[in-house]
């Protein structure tokens, strides 16, 4: 009775710790959610009367639709890119022995150890000596060094937690490699390659750091919109295309959930 009474006390007590975590993880998101229904002049909590004023605001703003379109457009190319580049690094670690093995898998998640002001100013000085600041590939390239360690590591687990009884027997079958790649190895791995194309599109879309120095031709991604804005401005118009951000990020989130289930996808 005793030991029971000790369990018990314990969940509920993770639960109560694992309720705060999550409260304190979400409640600046919500606070700046809620804030960005003002109908004031300034951006203050509880918000001074409720309107949609600024989210009117923002969706005629030229400069700050435009930064969302860049982000948007850029976070799903390097989503995609990662997802390949990830995928085929993480078979080779995890299906083949070869010279230099654990040097491809230090170097596939070096750029995690890198702090990112650094990586910014480096990839900046490179592209400079190249004469490419001007163009998408310094940002994009970019977020692709940022973002292929997470899809590395995703599809990593994915590939060592998977059963290969399946294409060992297509195998045997004398399907070929690519097809047992194609038909098998993808679609049982799916759930993992799904949360790696999460993790890169978040990481994208979401960077300050490494965006603010590998902007090209006047155009900036929406989180270095934002950081700019907020130097000058302080107005509920920047709680707004917060907002918009958490509404971008989310329904790629829950998109993805519905296709193939939050269980397969944990």
């Amino acid at each position: 009775m005793r030991f029971d009474l000790i369990d018990y006390v314990m969940a509920v007590s993770g639960a109560i710790i694992r309720a705060i975590v999550y409260v304190m993880l979400a409640l600046p998101a919500l606070l700046v959610v809620v804030s960005s229904f003002t109908s004031g002049d300034s951006l203050n909590f509880p918000p001074a009367g409720v309107s949609l004023r600024w989210y009117r605001e923002a969706w005629q703003n030229d400069v700050f639709m435009t930064a969302l379109w860049t982000s948007t457009y850029i976070a799903v190319l390097v989503a995609t890119i990662a997802l390949a580049v990830g995928f085929a690094g993480a078979f080779a670690i995890n299906r083949f022995s070869f010279p230099g093995k654990a040097f491809l898998q230090g170097l596939a998640f070096s750029p995690l150890i890198v702090p990112a002001v650094v990586l910014g100013i480096g990839l900046l000085q490179l592209f400079a000596l190249l004469n490419l600041t001007q163009t998408v590939f310094p940002l994009l390239l970019g977020h692709l060094v940022l973002a292929i360690p997470y899809v590395t590591r995703t599809i990593m687990a994915s590939l060592a937690m998977h059963d290969r009884v399946l294409e060992e027997a297509a195998m045997n079958l004398r399907a070929p490699p690519f097809r047992v790649i194609r038909r098998i190895t993808l679609p049982l791995i799916l759930p993992g390659l799904m949360s790696a194309a999460i993790f890169a599109f978040v990481t994208s879309f979401g960077n300050v750091t490494v965006s603010a120095f590998l902007t090209y031709g006047g155009n900036v991604t929406l989180p270095v919109q934002i950081f700019t804005y907020v130097d000058t401005s302080y107005d509920p118009l920047v709680a707004a295309v917060s907002s918009l951000m958490i509404l971008v990020t989310m329904i790629v989130i829950l998109t993805i959930e519905r296709l193939i289930g939050a269980e397969q996808l944990a």
